[in-house]
């Protein structure tokens, strides 16, 4: 199932969200001001977020992932009997 690319739109489409909740979740947390930001800190935390979204979905893939990669296997299979 990993190996297919419905998986990686999937589970990219979600690493992304996530990169982008935790940066904004990071700016907006009041702390700091803008020209304040330690953007290496912030780029760490973010892409580590993203990092865990992916371990995430390799580990416990969601229903809708599984129901995307069967339609790309059952593409493939079909092209593959005629």
């Amino acid at each position: 199932m990993v190996m297919t690319a419905a998986f990686w739109k999937m589970a990219g489409e979600r690493a992304i969200k996530t990169v982008a909740q935790t940066a904004l979740a990071f700016l907006g947390s009041g702390t700091v001001g803008l020209f304040e930001i330690s953007w290496g800190n912030l780029s760490s935390v973010a892409l580590g977020a993203g990092l865990l979204s992916i371990l995430t979905s390799i580990a416990i893939p969601s229903a809708e992932t599984k129901n995307a990669v069967r339609n790309e296997l059952a593409s493939k299979a079909q092209a593959r009997n005629k």
